[in-house]
């Protein structure tokens, strides 16, 4: 595996952007950005071996730097939406952004995203990872503690990019990092992913209210537009008259993964049938939050690439019954997650 770095551009007071391209043996390119740890393109082949672009990216930093979609970013502190931009934790009430109103989204106003991460390139036993690390600070966005953060990408010989997410704090407080890649198998991004098969292992999920806050149920997803337990198009249900559908104009819901405590294991795989590219995900976090780009517009339109994003579910500080995300001074946030590449 090679990586390159090569300048992208600069962002206020001059600091220089880079653009990093990891290959591997068998032609799969990856490019990230150290401006908010942007994966801005993914090149695979399909089955008749012509590599094209299968994620959603712009074409210059300037594009990324006003980006409201999150493309291709690392997010946090806190990943998915807090309701009220509030919660309180060891009886202090702490207060974030409500980008998202009434809610916090994403790590608020200047979240990971939008920030400028140190980059190093790694190698230990034979694989080379892009490292990139950032400090974010004593209520940096309003939540308590300097985080330090790192999160590693690897392209490997079994043509996968695995992240590796890690971070400790000198206060108490809480973290929920994912990426926000959006694919598209197809690699052409004029068309909708309706087309693209989706499965999903988890037999249940977590239904929202009106502001896409979880209701505090988890429910079954047999006998409804949420089963995709074998695979099914992801167009199949999205447009049945459900209210949850109608809520969130789409999937953008948080699935209950099986097998919560095996460690990192396959999650959901998405495939496109006339390509042939496949996708698989793994990974060792408890929910997936699958979105199906139901609020592009402008440079991509509504559905037009989606989203499977490994974490911790919505709201969980505000709801004690969910996983955990609280992280305490002494320990080390640790989580794993990979996209694997194939043709079918």
């Amino acid at each position: 595996m090679t990586i390159q770095k090569e300048k992208y551009g600069q962002i206020d007071g001059g600091k220089n952007v880079y653009c990093f391209t990891l290959k591997n043996e068998y032609g799969i390119e990856v490019k990230i950005l150290n401006y908010g740890g942007i994966v801005s393109s993914i090149k695979t082949p399909d089955r008749k071996g012509q590599l094209k672009n299968i994620v959603l990216g712009y074409d210059s930093l300037q594009k990324y730097i006003e980006d409201k979609h999150y493309l291709g970013a690392i997010i946090g502190r806190y990943s998915n939406r807090i309701a009220n931009g509030q919660f309180t934790l060891n009886n202090t009430m702490y207060t974030l952004a409500k980008n998202n109103p009434p809610n916090h989204l994403h790590g608020g106003n200047v979240g990971f995203d939008k920030v400028l991460w140190d980059a190093s390139i790694k190698t230990n036993e034979g694989r080379i990872s892009l490292e990139l690390s950032y400090l974010s600070k004593d209520m940096e966005e309003g939540f308590p503690g300097n985080l330090n953060t790192n999160v590693s990408y690897t392209l490997t010989s079994a043509n996968s990019l695995d992240i590796r997410y890690r971070a400790t704090t000198d206060k108490t407080t809480i973290v929920n990092l994912t990426n926000h890649t959006y694919f598209n198998l197809s690699g052409t991004f004029n068309k909708s992913i309706l087309d693209h098969e989706m499965q999903i292992f988890a037999r249940r999920m977590l239904p929202i209210n009106k502001f896409l806050i979880p209701n505090g149920e988890i429910v079954e997803v047999e006998n409804t537009p949420f089963d995709f337990r074998i695979f099914k198009t992801i167009g199949n249900d999205i447009n049945t008259n459900n209210q949850q559908l109608e809520f969130a104009l789409g999937y953008d819901h948080c699935w209950v993964l099986e097998n919560q405590n095996s460690g990192v294991r396959c999650i959901a795989k998405a495939y496109h049938k006339k390509s042939g590219r496949t996708l698989e995900v793994f990974s060792d976090q408890p929910g997936v939050q699958l979105y199906t780009g139901n609020h592009l517009n402008g440079h991509y339109q509504s559905r037009t690439g989606f989203c499977l994003e490994t974490q911790h579910y919505p709201d969980t500080p505000n709801r004690h019954k969910f996983p955990s995300v609280i992280l305490k001074s002494g320990e080390t946030y640790v989580t794993k997650t990979s996209y694997k590449f194939s043709v079918a």
